[in-house]
């Protein structure tokens, strides 16, 4: 896997403070760089610092990463100390909530403190801490850091046809618009044609679960209170339904969302449930390659108002006394109005009300200043039970998924690679939902289908079985497993749209290496196989570039085309990339 890496080095003298520090991230997706916006989890790693030094790692959600780079930078130049005289050193990584949740609990990750993007995976953490320890993972309240208000990102024209910024426009605007059969039609628009709404996978996003949890506040109607039974009810599952069978795309990071809107354009995505830093980010920084201007929408009936808190994980045995003193001290300095104010340049709203906002969060870029939790009502954020239950709904209601996995086992993948392959693809199977179809083909020097797509359910035992036992030999026919996948899953889209089903369809294409057979050539494959644009309905390829021999030029053109996204992957990091798609299906 290519990989980007930024050492954190702290080097702290006797007699001086701290002279320098940066901070170095793995980044999982190949879009990250060359200027991308979004990450998948990543991992700070550092090197050993001076005896007499209190090292504070912080794990925290890549909506606030500009802000916290830039206050840990300042906070690790400015000589802080703990009571008795030892330097303090802060290690931030940006993480998305679910996965960095999940990391905690399973112990693959031990920071000193946390900071999710909202409360209510707190929440979820501090069951689970309970139920094995008798306490809850923090012993003190988490403290709120900042607001990042959720709402839609939506083209600037669009949002306009529906009367922003003035006209309230709230899920059930957008639940209509989505399940209207003349689509923008019905505004006087008909040439937008229908509604293509996307949002995250609420198990693996913050962004997801609170935009699911303003989705069903804001069809109950109710504003202060929800249990699990008012989720379950036919009036809410339907409207969710009515909302997911006309959604065009999941993920697991909502500034990838954001991504592929502003590389594939209007003609793509018309919206995307994500969170205001994000949008205005989008405008600020990416404005010139957007087709027409985001505009951030508060649901009018009132959303989640995400305070991002700050947990010390002091019941954790890995954080020592000291450790969360100096994680005591830095969350005061972040708490602090001059790092509070310094959130607003960095697209985030802080704490204080009193605070006044200023570009970049201002109308010219896309969002309204006027809006604040006394305008747009703050919903609560949702407990553990409420979480289950939304996340839960989403799975009864989403589109399923027809999915082709697409394995490379010629000769190169030999060894570490092909086990790894196949524990990472088993593992996938299982985390498919039962009521989605996978098909398995596999090539070397020509290409095998060992099964065609089928539900889930019936068939993952034994494709399982099947997978656990592939070998690596051959030549390397990548060109021609491409057409072949897609032609059979485009012959089944259209069987589908013909019996009046809706599915996502997808194709997960691994390979270590360039194609050796030469036949087709690569431009028959993008002339003959695959779409001259990429259609929010259509099929999506998913290509991992498994090692540094992988063909990454061409497996990055495959997922432009296709509307799907390219990732890198070695034997260490290929269960997390499968984990990342899976939140895409």
């Amino acid at each position: 896997m290519s990989r980007t890496r930024i050492i954190f080095v702290a080097i702290v003298g006797v007699a001086l403070s701290i002279i320098a520090g940066a901070i170095v991230f793995q980044f999982v997706d190949r879009n990250t760089q060359d200027g991308g916006l979004f990450t998948e989890e990543e991992t700070a790693v550092s090197t050993p610092i001076p005896e007499g030094t209190i090292l504070v790692s912080l794990a925290s959600s890549n909506t606030k990463r500009n802000w916290l780079d830039q206050v840990v930078a300042d906070f690790n130049s400015g000589g802080h100390t703990t009571a008795d005289g030892q330097a303090i050193v802060v290690e931030v990584s940006h993480v998305t909530s679910g996965g960095s949740m999940n990391a905690i609990l399973d112990g693959t990750s031990q920071p000193t403190a946390w900071s999710p993007g909202d409360a209510s995976w707190v929440d979820q953490a501090n069951d689970v801490w309970q139920q094995r320890n008798n306490k809850p993972i923090a012993s003190e309240p988490c403290a709120p850091t900042i607001y990042a208000p959720l709402g839609f990102a939506m083209w600037r024209p669009m949002a306009e046809t529906l009367g922003w910024p003035d006209t309230p426009i709230g899920w059930d605007t957008i639940v209509e618009l989505a399940a209207d059969p003349e689509g923008w039609g019905s505004y006087g628009r008909p040439e937008w044609g229908q509604f293509r709404f996307g949002h995250t996978h609420p198990a693996y996003a913050n962004s997801g679960l609170l935009s699911m949890t303003g989705f069903v506040y804001g069809i109950v109607g109710a504003a202060d209170s929800l249990t699990a039974a008012d989720i379950y009810a036919p009036e809410v599952e339907e409207a969710m339904r009515a909302l997911e069978q006309n959604t065009s795309k999941y993920g697991k990071q909502a500034p990838a969302l954001l991504d592929l809107m502003a590389r594939e354009g209007p003609s793509y995505l018309h919206a995307a449930a994500v969170p205001e830093a994000n949008t205005v980010q989008m405008n600020v920084e990416r404005g010139d390659e957007l087709t027409f201007p985001l505009a951030f929408i508060f649901p009018s009936g009132g959303t989640i108002w995400a305070d991002h808190p700050y947990c010390i994980l002091d019941n954790a045995d890995w954080v020592t006394p000291e450790q969360a003193e100096a994680a005591a001290i830095f969350r005061d300095y972040l708490l602090a109005p001059e790092q509070q104010a310094l959130a607003i340049d960095n697209y985030l709203r802080p704490l204080d009300n009193n605070i006044p906002l200023h570009a970049p969060l201002d109308l010219d870029h896309g969002t309204d200043p006027r809006v604040s939790p006394e305008t747009v009502a703050a919903l609560p954020s949702p407990n553990s039970e409420i979480s289950a239950a939304v996340i839960d709904l989403f799975a009864i209601t989403k589109r399923k998924a027809t999915i082709f996995i697409v394995l490379d086992v010629s000769g190169s993948m030999e060894g570490e690679k092909i086990k790894t392959a196949r524990d990472a693809t088993i593992e996938f199977l299982q985390r498919l939902d039962p009521d989605d179809e996978v098909g398995l083909m596999i090539f070397s020097d020509v290409v095998t289908t060992l099964q065609e797509p089928e539900r889930v359910g019936n068939v993952v035992e034994g494709l399982s079985q099947r997978v656990g036992g592939l070998l690596a030999n051959g030549n390397t026919a990548l060109y021609q497993s491409v057409c072949d996948a897609a032609k059979e899953i485009q012959k089944m889209q259209f069987e589908d749209q013909g019996n009046g089903e809706t599915r996502l369809y997808g194709i997960v294409l691994l390979s270590d290496g360039e194609d050796t057979i030469g036949r087709p050539t690569e431009n028959q494959m993008f002339a003959t196989c695959l779409p001259a644009n990429a259609e929010a309905d259509g099929v999506k390829i998913f290509p991992i570039a498994f090692g540094e021999g992988a063909d990454t030029n061409v497996l990055t053109r495959i997922a432009n085309v296709t509307g799907g996204r390219m990732f890198t992957a070695d034997p260490a990091s290929i269960s997390n990339v499968y984990l990342s798609i899976s939140a895409e299906q």
